[in-house]
């Protein structure tokens, strides 16, 4: 294990006025806590009270009270919550408004990059829901069936969710920029017995047609023996022609025609599962974390509650897509605590780069969800954009996706925000159904830094034998269970054992090097499975990328391990040159220097290869596997979840030449 040197100031303190309108202070207060480390010492160490008491506070109503919070008779990896409990999360998220004054609240505020726009209340996005849900029983399906999603980020999108969990079947998220082949074998997989689908998308300006793709999808699938899908069900989002196929296809207003307004809702166990969302791997087939109505949602609302502080006043718009869990994440969590959400469906910088802040203002947003990834991209036009926009409806930014460098987050935090807002930096994954660290409203803020572990998460970073260790690198682990834990993975419990709780026993170990500084500030630094280890000396890519961006003319960077005769790894980076400079032989002895200067010589990278983009996930994630694979001439495996695939032809044509 290295030592960490943090290097950071706290750049922004909380008053005592925000401290006192958070929900985490107000939770506290009802428990008569007196600090957030007597908070998280007692969620950890009591954690039937702590899930019981998040339960309590988000008001979650069962059919069936539950006889035991959590039965851990199987182990950890495999427990129960909320046993005995009927339920249904979609009661929670829209039934238990009606009638009251969040009935006429807006729960969808969407647009549309060629400039439309639509405002849903909760009341009208519970009828619409009905009316799907009546169609979906008339179509035969039921309780128990696994129904795909294949959809642009509109609002009949979040109807589809809810309508499929409120008749007790199992949301399937596809990302909407796969592939036929990423969807047949996620259709395949889970056995699905419909397909929501839209006519056609726009990206920058483009129509991008999605049934077409479904189709290929779902022939592919027959093709390999998949018999189960019997509906496809198409909205027409951009009001073009779409080849149905008789007995099989739908439009949507064919399926809610004539349907009542009304429906019940199917009273579900309360772990019965609600969705199946994949993840790629770097080897193998995709992995389907299984969640349920009370795990999911809830882990998503306590983390909003807790960490990014959503009131039912807020705006809440996160960049994602509802093929990564980030989406339905902004549903469940937003929903259940009444408040607002918006929808865009298009790229965040067209037709120009001042696109979000104009989201930002014309929605009224308070919380906005980005990536560090795009910051970057955003930076290098200056601050013109946002002075172009009225965005003082901001209270807080949130961070997911990839670890920040200082730069862009100064940027966002500065120039964006004023040195006044700050960002709620957010850090877990799709198994999780949410964070393990995160930003909160109570502690002081450093650059790229978390606050603490989420309240309920035994996190901590320990070294190779599982020791604890504070101001030096190590692995982040987790030590007990919480509520939104996956309930493993769809048909392969033995792949969710061995992905999570093999390697340290008794503890899930996530995958990511992480630190804890003098002041209790949490870092994260990148995946250690991309760890680089050169002559024995581990280092994380960030700490290398976070050196390259330093220069003037590195936008963004990348970089990866791969085999050295004599010192077991070199390090080799890619960069992405910021626009008005070349790549040159000079520039790339510069970017050597700079890295040597900052890591040491012996950390001097081998190779500095200047490439137009990075292959990276819609959530924003540099896939630096893929990177280290196409550079040795190997599989790259899975990489269905990339929103450009052309970066990995890119990266090929860089390093041939």
């Amino acid at each position: 294990m290295k030592e960490f040197d943090f290097g950071g100031e706290i750049v922004w303190r909380p008053t005592p006025a925000q401290i006192a309108r958070t929900h985490l202070k107000q939770f506290m207060e009802r428990h008569h806590i007196q600090s957030l480390d007597e908070l998280q010492r007692r969620s950890t160490e009591d954690i039937a009270w702590f899930w019981g008491a998040v339960l309590e506070y988000l008001d979650i109503q069962f059919y069936k009270p539950y006889t035991k919070i959590v039965d851990l008779s199987e182990g950890i990896p495999w427990a129960q919550w909320c046993v005995g409990g009927k339920m249904n999360i979609v009661h929670n998220c829209l039934d238990k408004w009606m009638g009251t004054p969040t009935q006429n609240r807006a729960a969808i505020r969407w647009e549309g990059e060629e400039g439309g726009t639509r405002v849903l209340t909760y009341r009208d996005v519970d009828r619409e829901v009905n009316r799907l849900t009546n169609g979906l029983r008339a179509l035969g399906l039921k309780e128990g069936d696994v129904i795909g999603v294949f959809m642009p980020m509109c609002p009949e999108i979040a109807i589809a969710l809810l309508a499929i969990a409120k008749i007790g079947g199992i949301i399937l998220p596809l990302f909407s920029g796969y592939g036929a082949g990423a969807i047949a074998t996620r259709l395949v997989d889970a056995g699905a017995k419909a397909l929501f689908t839209a006519d056609a998308a726009y990206r920058r300006g483009q129509l991008v047609r999605m049934k077409p793709i479904a189709d290929e999808a779902i022939a592919e699938a027959e093709a390999s023996g998949c018999t189960t899908l019997k509906h496809v069900i198409v909205y027409p989002r951009a009001g073009i022609e779409a080849h149905l196929y008789a007995g099989r296809d739908h439009e949507w207003s064919e399926v809610v025609a004539d349907q009542p307004p009304h429906a019940p809702t199917q009273q579900t166990d309360a772990e019965d599962p609600l969705m199946v969302i994949y993840t790629s791997g770097t080897t193998g087939r995709p992995k389907g974390a299984v969640h349920t109505h009370c795990g999911f949602p809830i882990k998503a609302a306590q983390d909003m509650i807790h960490g990014l502080d959503v009131h039912d006043y807020d705006t809440l718009f996160w960049i994602t897509d509802m093929g990564w869990m980030m989406g339905p994440w902004e549903v469940f969590g937003t929903m259940l605590l009444g408040g607002t959400m918006v929808f865009y469906d298009g790229a965040p910088d067209y037709p120009g780069p001042d696109r979000l802040w104009s989201l930002v203002e014309r929605h009224g947003i308070t919380l906005l969800g980005v990536s560090p990834t795009l910051i970057r991209a955003l930076m290098k036009f200056g601050d013109e954009p946002i002075k172009a926009h009225d965005i003082s409806s901001l209270r807080a930014f949130a961070s997911t996706g990839e670890t920040w460098n200082p730069t862009p987050w100064r940027w966002l935090f500065d120039v964006v925000g004023g040195g006044k807002l700050p960002i709620i930096n957010y850090s877990g994954g799709t198994e999780l159904s949410g964070g393990i660290v995160m930003g909160n409203w109570l502690k002081p803020l450093k650059p790229c830094a978390f606050s603490a572990p989420l309240p309920g998460m035994a996190a901590d970073v320990v070294d190779d034998a599982g020791n604890s260790v504070r101001g030096q690198v190590g692995e982040l682990v987790i030590r007990q269970p919480w509520i939104g834990m996956t309930r493993g993975f769809w048909k392969d419990p033995e792949r969710y054992i061995q992905a999570y709780w093999s390697r340290l026993p008794g503890m899930w170990v996530h995958g990511d090097w992480a630190a804890v500084d003098e002041d209790g500030l949490w870092y994260i630094l990148g995946r250690s499975d991309d760890v680089i280890k050169v002559a024995g000396k581990r280092l994380g890519p960030a700490e290398v990328e976070s050196a390259l961006v330093k220069h003037s003319a590195v936008q963004e960077a990348a970089a990866i391990g791969v085999p050295d005769e004599v010192k077991g790894e070199a390090v080799v980076c890619f960069c992405i040159l910021k626009p008005g400079h070349a790549a040159s032989d000079a520039l790339r002895l510069e970017l050597k220097s700079q890295v040597a200067s900052e890591m040491g010589k012996a950390l001097a990278p081998h190779d500095v290869v200047f490439v137009r983009d990075l292959p990276r996930t819609r959530n924003a994630k540099i896939m630096r596997r893929v990177i280290r694979a196409v550079y040795l001439g190997k599989d790259p495996g899975d990489t269905s979840s990339l929103e450009n695939p052309g970066a990995v032809e890119e990266i090929k044509r860089a390093v041939s030449r």
